[in-house]
């Protein structure tokens, strides 16, 4: 059987990749597997391409977006590119894979747009701004601006929440983990 799309975006901070990483360890029945993205950054320490990221040169990169390769893309910074190949995420569906994207707000959108029914959109939501700046502080890992800078993104990011499947809201980690166990098996099977 042909595997579905599921698509998670959030603000940073927001416990997603925590809730993602459960259910991938914890409910292997699930068949979820990650899409392996592409970029034109190099390699980091151990990265392996086809098994991280595909890594190719900006060059290679833009040429796949003439050629209309990615269900969708961003340019973080002067030529590095992120983007999901629909090639990739077709491979795994046609192995029964539920691919799982972990993708920015508006990058969680056009896939959802490509793929339609196909695909369930999950926004995990922190409770309110101030838990989540609370949570950014408290993980110690950014300096104060870097956590301004996120802060003023998860403004924009919850503004386009409304748009996606269903939320998850992130106030006691075991119950949006279950919230988001139920909805993604009740999607899979459905």
């Amino acid at each position: 059987m042909e595997g579905k799309v599921i698509i998670f975006s959030a603000p940073s901070g927001s416990g997603k990749s925590t809730i993602i990483n459960w259910l991938m360890q914890e409910h292997p029945e699930l068949n979820m597997k990650f899409s392996i993205s592409c970029t034109s950054r190099p390699p980091r320490g151990q990265e392996q391409n086809g098994v991280e990221y595909f890594f190719i040169t900006p060059e290679e990169f833009r040429e796949k977006i003439e050629a209309d390769e990615f269900l969708e893309y961003e340019e973080v910074y002067t030529n590095r590119f992120y983007g999901t190949l629909k090639s990739q995420v077709e491979k795994q569906l046609l192995n029964g894979e539920n691919v799982v994207l972990d993708i920015d707000v508006n990058g969680g959108m056009r896939v959802k747009e490509f793929y339609k029914e196909r695909a369930l959109s999950v926004f995990i939501q922190p409770p309110s701004i101030e838990e989540l700046r609370k949570r950014l502080v408290s993980r110690n890992t950014d300096a104060p601006e870097v956590i301004e800078d996120r802060i003023k993104r998860a403004t924009y990011e919850l503004a386009k929440g409304e748009k996606f499947d269903t939320t998850v809201i992130n106030d006691d980690l075991k119950t949006a983990m279950a919230e988001t166990y139920n909805k993604i098996k009740d999607f899979i099977e459905g």
